[in-house]
């Protein structure tokens, strides 16, 4: 919500700064998150009057004026301006005027000088070069009420300072100037100006019909025809000036009109072009395949789930979100009708995100808009319309179906005072309401309070204890510690740390990203093989429509982006939380039924294997390469690689991995299908592991260093392509004969053709074995006997045999 002060204190002017102002308003749940002056500093500028504009004798796109600029003589002036001529009154610089500093930060001075040799006395000015706004078209036109000499900062208001708020979603009735007013006065205790909305004479009987068949769409319409309007007419400069300091640039008068009581009362309104409306218009909820063509030029398709406003042949506007064309004001229009009505917020909210824009009549309507004035507001719309554009007022129309019941919510002062933290008596609260205009009543320290018409917020006691310590002030509370039992949480020694991790991680060339929990369905589909994921139902976007069970969508965009970005070497990990369903799920108190929340860690890379240096040679990561990650990140566990396949990676490089017997986690490459569908050069490399297996560690035993030396044997394997390294090396283990401290394949033989050892699908394996006895000095016979006993094993177990 952005608004100028001035227009603030037209309401309620309390006795303090702009400063104080400001801190207030945020104390009271009103964030103001920017300040800043409604132009730049600037002197030595007045409003001056073009008396005579002649063509510039040595230039054809220069013309000089005689100006009256207050000073007691003619200035003459030369200007470049398209839009000069005589009458005009505009802002004039004076010689020694200051204007606000340019692109390289420095003031710049207005002196006297010549323009292709005839002498300027000043500058007639934009309000570019005011930096009031970004129109360089031409001179900025002022009223011709304007009085010559006049300094532009008193005529135009320029000190003045633009408010931001930032609110949250329970604050709607502050969306509105009106609406910050009444609260300021409540929490200063100054007046507030109540506006009053006197009914306009009506001159004609014409009625335009309205039907309301969904009166859970729309509570209350309100409208009134207005005939004989003049759409061409001018906006007056101040409630342009207005509108452009709320953010909101000047369209039409019909339309600026219509915005300004929005941001007057938060009053959202439509104006319809009455002569293009057939017959009658009915508000009713949409139907299916009927079709809009908006007044922001898109054109959608509405279904039953969107309130519409429709006419005898057409769908004419979408229900407190926007108007459509068909029916838009135009330089054309003659007669209009003016719409204002109460639209329940359910039935508003979440439809303009379906269609991928917003509106601040959706963002309004959806919170909440006070039901009971639409025929005041309408008074004040009518009024503005003819005394702007002119024009005759019919009847007005109130059709009043369902209104919000206004239910009395209970407030134990004793209650009050517990949740706040410090004492309040029953007078104190009683004065909160009254200063906030809630009716109440009250009992031995229980008030029962009836909310308002414009306050949707409350609901509940905990509501009222908020606005009690809102209006009292948030600094009055006293500075009491919390008295709490605080439990260290100690992490037993089995079990590292989520950050040791991510520092395993991070040396090794690793950076972590921080996604959301919420990701595109498509991602659910095709990376997870998840049929059913659970729905977010009031996704902050629409394409974050649901919750994320695997980590690898999220990294996969994370790709995109730095490919985007011309990235050459990318390796990211991010851990959180994914969300499965699970029917044995139970509720507990960090748990929901139905659902899971394990978390995951995963990794991707893509691009280099290493670096760009000169003591390796250039190569694409490869399986291996995150592997060997994976396996530095267990260290100093062992984990199992078995083959198996996942619905994100290629089908023949994929391994699901194994601790201890149980699986944690998949590594593998990106499948070809999705690195096509994702518009990738290459297939990243991708792992998903369990994150709290990945905790888990063995403690430390101590063992004396051995005493004898260890002995070394390499032995060259033949073996089917069919046996994997995991079944090697499982078989070497059973056949250790109590020798063997380790083994260790560091080569791989395929010759090109067939040979006398080996037959046709068949390789060489070799295996280093380190046998040991801590006891006593190995001797020949002994390593012999134990190579031999794991030859035997592998033959028998693998088919596995010795190399001649």
């Amino acid at each position: 919500m952005q608004f100028p002060e001035s227009w603030l204190r037209e309401y309620c002017d309390p006795p303090i700064s702009t400063a104080e102002l400001s801190e207030l308003l945020t104390m009271a749940g009103m964030e103001v998150e920017e300040t800043h002056p409604a132009a730049p500093p600037f002197s030595g500028v007045v409003v001056a009057k073009v008396l005579a504009v002649t063509q510039h004798p040595n230039a054809d796109r220069l013309n000089v004026c005689e100006v009256d600029a207050g000073t007691g003589t003619t200035l003459q002036i030369v200007c470049g301006a398209p839009n000069v001529r005589a009458g005009m009154h505009v802002p004039c610089a004076l010689v020694g005027a200051q204007l606000p500093p340019g692109e390289d930060g420095k003031t710049f001075v207005i002196k006297l000088g010549k323009l292709r040799g005839v002498e300027s006395q000043g500058m007639l000015c934009s309000a570019r070069e005011l930096k009031l706004s970004e129109d360089h078209g031409g001179l900025l036109v002022l009223d011709e009420s304007a009085k010559v000499g006049v300094d532009i900062r008193s005529q135009l208001a320029l000190d003045d300072t633009i408010f931001t708020l930032k609110l949250t979603p329970n604050l709607a009735h502050c969306l509105s100037v009106y609406g910050i007013a009444r609260e300021l006065a409540a929490l200063t205790g100054a007046p507030l100006k109540v506006p009053s909305f006197p009914q306009v004479p009506v001159s004609h009987d014409a009625v335009l019909k309205v039907k309301v068949e969904a009166s859970d769409l729309c509570g209350r319409f309100s409208g009134r025809v207005v005939r004989g309007v003049n759409p061409q007419a001018r906006t007056p400069a101040w409630m342009v000036d207005r509108l452009a300091r709320c953010g909101q640039r000047s369209v039409t008068a019909l339309v600026d009109i219509s915005n300004y009581v929005m941001f007057e009362f938060g009053r959202p309104s439509h104006i319809f072009d009455l002569d293009k409306i057939h017959g009658g218009l009915t508000v009713r909820w949409g139907r299916p395949g009927e079709k809009l063509e908006l007044l922001n030029g898109n054109t959608i398709e509405v279904d039953a789930q969107v309130g519409v406003i429709a006419d005898d042949e057409a769908v004419e506007s979408l229900a407190g979100i926007m108007g459509g064309e068909a029916t838009a004001v135009s330089g054309a229009t003659r007669n209009v009708y003016v719409e204002a009505a109460f639209w329940w917020p359910d039935a508003v909210a979440g439809r303009s995100r379906r269609f991928n824009f917003a509106t601040d009549a959706g963002h309004r309507f959806e919170r909440g808009v006070d039901p009971a004035l639409t025929v005041e507001h309408i008074e004040r719309i009518t009024r503005l319309i003819i005394d702007i554009c002119g024009g005759e007022a019919g009847p007005m129309d109130d059709q009043v179906l369902r209104l919000p019941a206004a239910e009395p919510v209970r407030l134990r002062v004793a209650r009050a005072a517990k949740v706040i933290g410090m004492p309040v008596t029953q007078a104190q609260c009683e004065g909160v309401m009254q200063r906030l205009g809630l009716k109440f009543s009250a009992d031995a320290g229980v008030l029962t309070v009836t909310p308002p018409s414009w306050r949707f917020d409350l609901k509940i006691e905990e509501d009222l204890i908020e606005e009690v310590i809102r209006v009292l002030g948030y600094q009055s509370l006293p500075d009491t510690p919390p008295l709490a039992p605080v439990t260290a949480r100690v992490r037993t020694e089995s079990q590292r740390s989520t950050g040791a991790l991510r520092q395993v991680l991070a040396g090794l060339g690793y950076q972590e990203t921080i996604s959301f929990s919420f990701v595109e369905e498509r991602w659910e589909h095709e990376l997870a093989g998840n049929a059913d994921p659970i729905r977010v139902l009031n996704p902050i976007a629409s394409p974050l429509s649901v919750m994320r069970s695997s980590l690898l969508g999220s990294l996969v965009a994370v790709l995109q982006s730095n490919l985007a970005r011309k990235a050459s070497r990318v390796r990211v990990f991010e851990a959180g939380r994914v969300f499965r369903r699970d029917a044995s799920a139970v509720d507990a108190e960090t748990a929901v039924a139905g659902l899971v929340q394990p978390r995951r860690l995963a990794g991707l890379a893509w691009g280099r294997s290493d670096v760009l240096q000169w003591g390796s040679k250039e190569r694409a990561v490869d399986f291996f390469d995150v592997k060997g990650d994976i396996e530095a990140l267990l260290a100093p566990r062992s984990a199992v690689f078995v083959t198996a396949e996942h619905p994100a990676m290629h089908p023949g490089r994929c391994a699901r991995i194994e601790l201890a017997g149980r699986s944690i986690g998949h590594v593998g490459e990106l499948h070809p299908r999705w690195r096509q569908a994702y518009e990738l050069p290459s297939a990243p490399l991708l792992f998903e592991l369990d994150l709290d297996a990945l905790q888990e560690r063995d403690l430390p035993a101590f063992m004396p260093i051995p005493r004898q030396q260890v002995a070394v044997r390499d032995i060259a394997l033949v073996a089917a392509e069919r046996v994997t390294h995991g079944a090697l090396m499982d078989a070497i283990g059973a056949g250790r004969g109590g020798l063997v401290r380790s083994a260790r394949l560091f080569d791989i033989y395929r010759p090109a053709s067939d040979t006398a050892d080996m037959k046709p699908g068949e390789r060489s394996l070799a295996v280093r074995l380190e046998l040991l006895d801590n006891e006593n000095t190995l001797t020949d016979e002994r390593i012999e006997a134990t190579v031999a006993e794991v030859l035997a094993t592998l033959q028998a177990r693998l088919g596995v045999r010795l190399r001649g």
